[in-house]
């Protein structure tokens, strides 16, 4: 008999190269303007139609069967239990590193999927909103840990999504600054009844502290599909450099922002904070919480030293 230490397991994904991957698109076709496209990249992370049309374009496909299939077992469900269930939001969850392009994904994503035949409504949140405050932070002696599990308000966010899969027609959501580097206390995101929700951040498939006490209820929990976006390290270190020194030479010079004080480093001294702040705080986190999460996913898009996609490999069926 073969011991479990001893056993080989299978993978459990489809990978497909992005040349097999771009001729899965069996009829999702629309052009977006460049101003489109503009609004929906995040700083030094290059984005063009080719990426949407190659990409996002066969995975709003894939995403629109789950979405069909989602709706028809809830048709089914209203006529054997002879009840008129209200739709529930087919919820996205997508993770992944800091500086990986997560928000981009998550944007390209709100974008093509509300152009589907059926034009959902689509709405995105990120769980920055649901940060502790600075305040809090500094209370609790972890505000160098932001980013990390403790440093969110759990209970908070599996309320939210508890509230969306119950069918409350309009929650409202905290509203996170990076300028301020804080909670905006005054300003609320408001979601009303989306066809769609994606959920977006670094900790949304994270088992460790993302329950609350005593419930056994994760946050993934709540999700109907879930992307993880990866790429290696040292691309992932590099794209985080590059995007700092970026930030120092534009949004840091306001004085508002919390991080005016890194407005006159030097080039050299840009990158050498950069990459303390990477050893010291980032790199902990992805190693210890956010890459073993990377297998809870349905789909995994792999990103190449150019930030741009080049493998996705997709849960079997």
């Amino acid at each position: 008999m073969t011991s479990l230490s001893e056993q080989t397991f299978s993978n459990p994904y489809q990978t497909f190269e992005r040349e097999e991957w771009k001729s899965l698109n069996g009829h999702f076709n629309h052009t977006l303007i460049a101003q489109d496209i503009d609004q929906l990249h995040a700083l030094n992370e290059p984005l063009n139609m080719q990426e949407i049309e190659e990409v996002y374009f066969p995975l709003s496909h894939l995403l629109e069967l789950h979405i069909n299939n989602y709706t028809t077992l809830r048709d089914n469900n209203n006529s054997f239990f002879q009840r008129t269930q209200q739709k529930l939001p087919f919820i996205i969850g997508i993770a992944g590193s800091v500086a990986v392009g997560k928000s981009t994904t998550a944007r390209v994503l709100k974008k093509v999927l509300s152009l589907l035949p059926d034009k959902p409504k689509v709405e995105l949140v990120t769980t920055d909103g649901f940060l502790y405050p600075n305040k809090i932070l500094v209370e609790r002696n972890i505000l160098n840990r932001k980013g990390f599990p403790e440093s969110y308000d759990t209970k908070s966010l599996l309320n939210f999504l508890s509230s969306m899969k119950s069918g409350q027609k309009l929650v409202t959501v905290p509203v996170y600054s990076h300028m301020k580097y804080d909670i905006l206390g005054h300003e609320k995101q408001k979601i009303q009844n989306p066809d769609i929700l994606i959920v977006e951040g670094i900790n949304v498939l994270q088992v460790n502290s993302q329950r609350t006490q005593g419930s056994g209820v994760f946050v993934s929990d709540f999700f109907d599909y879930a992307i993880y976006v990866d790429a290696a390290e040292k691309d992932i270190v590099n794209w985080y450099i590059n995007r700092f020194e970026s930030l120092r030479a534009t949004a840091f010079q306001d004085p508002s922002s919390y991080f005016h004080k890194y407005a006159d480093l030097s080039r050299e001294e840009s990158v050498q904070m950069a990459t303390q702040i990477w050893n010291e705080i980032n790199r902990p986190n992805l190693l210890d919480n956010i890459l073993p999460t990377k297998y809870r996913a349905d789909l995994i898009l792999e990103k190449g030293s150019q930030h741009f996609v080049k493998t996705i490999k997709v849960r079997k069926i």
